[in-house]
C-alpha cells in the first residue's frame, strides 16, 4: 500500500513538473509579453516611498492657544537649500500639477487665501495650458501654410517660488511654541510681448493638511549621495527643510510688508519678525 500511495505522488510530482517546464519555454518566447513589460530602471521594486503612512496632526484646544500669529513666506527655488523644489526628477510644481489635473488633489482660487473657492481640474488646465494659433507648413514643397490651435504647457522651470502660509501659536499644553502650514501657492512671472516682466502671479493654493498624505508618497530629490534616500515632500516641509524669508504677517490693515517697506528697511523688517517668532518661545519662560 506504502509503496503504491509512492508511486501516484512520483507520477503527479512528474506531470506537474513536465508542464511547468514545457510553458516556460512558451512564457519566454512571447514577444507580446515581452514588449508590455519595460525593464525595471532600477535595482529593485522601490515601495517604501508610495506606502509611507502620515501621522495625524494633535488636536489643538482653542483655549489652549495663548498667542497665535499668521505668518505668510516666500521660497525661492534658486537658493541652494532649495534645490530639491526645482529638481528635474520629481520637481514640486510637477508633483501638485499632476495630481490636480488627474483629480488627487483640490486647489483653490487665488482670489484670495482663506480657500473659499475650490477649482475645477479643467479650471487647473485653462490656467496652466494657454491657447495659441500658429502658422504651420504642411507641404514645404508646396508652401501650403495652415493656421492651427496649439496647447503651451506651463514649464515647471518657470516656477521660480512658492508662497507658504502658515500659523504660528504657543500652545499652553505643551508650553511650546508650535507652527502648522496651512497653503502652498506655486508664483509665475508675468511678461509682456517683449518678456519683460510685469508682474508675478500666483497660479493656485493648495490646501497642506490635505495634501499631507499625497506629499507623503513622492519622494524629494534632496541630494546626489545617497539616492536611496527615502526623504518626501511632506517630510521637507514638516522638517523645515527649506529656506525662506517673510513677506506678510497678519496686521490690521493687511498689508504686506512690501507695501509698508521698501529696501534695507523691508530686509530688516522681515528679519525682526523671524527673529521675534524664535524669541517668543523664550520670552513665555522669562520671569
Amino acid at each position: 500500500m506504502t509503496n503504491l500511495l509512492f508511486n501516484r505522488a512520483a507520477r503527479v510530482l512528474g506531470c506537474l513538473g513536465g508542464a511547468l517546464l514545457f510553458s516556460m519555454p512558451l512564457v519566454a518566447q512571447d514577444p507580446e509579453a515581452a514588449e508590455a513589460l519595460p525593464p525595471l530602471d532600477d535595482i529593485t521594486e522601490r515601495e517604501v516611498v508610495r506606502e509611507r503612512q502620515t501621522l495625524a496632526y494633535q488636536p489643538i484646544r482653542e483655549a489652549d492657544i495663548l498667542w497665535e500669529k499668521r505668518i505668510w513666506r516666500v521660497i525661492d527655488v534658486r537658493e541652494k537649500m532649495n534645490l530639491p523644489f526645482a529638481a528635474p526628477e520629481s520637481p514640486l510644481f510637477k508633483v501638485l500639477s499632476d495630481a490636480i489635473l488627474a483629480g488627487d488633489l483640490p486647489a483653490y482660487s487665488t482670489q484670495d487665501d482663506k480657500f473659499t473657492k475650490r477649482l475645477s481640474p479643467a479650471d487647473v488646465r485653462s490656467l496652466l495650458f494657454k491657447k495659441d494659433t500658429v502658422l504651420v507648413f504642411d507641404d514645404p514643397e508646396n508652401a501650403d501654410e495652415e493656421l492651427r490651435v496649439v496647447e503651451n504647457e506651463t514649464n515647471w522651470e518657470d516656477i521660480k517660488r512658492f508662497r507658504i502660509k502658515e500659523s504660528w501659536f504657543f500652545d499652553a499644553k505643551t508650553s511650546t511654541l508650535r507652527h502648522r502650514i496651512l497653503g502652498i501657492a506655486p508664483v509665475i512671472d508675468v511678461r509682456d510681448e517683449e518678456g519683460n516682466f510685469r508682474y508675478e502671479m500666483p497660479l493656485f493654493w493648495i490646501y497642506y493638511p490635505g495634501a499631507r498624505e499625497y506629499l507623503a508618497q513622492h519622494k524629494a530629490i534632496t541630494h546626489g549621495e545617497n539616492w536611496s534616500a527615502t526623504t518626501t515632500w511632506e517630510d521637507i516641509f514638516e522638517k523645515r527643510y527649506f529656506a525662506s524669508y517673510i513677506t506678510k504677517e497678519n496686521n490690521v490693515q493687511d498689508l504686506r510688508l512690501q507695501d509698508m517697506y521698501s529696501g534695507v528697511d523691508l530686509l530688516m523688517e522681515s528679519d525682526r519678525i523671524k527673529n521675534e517668532l524664535f524669541n517668543r518661545e523664550h520670552d513665555h519662560w522669562s520671569f
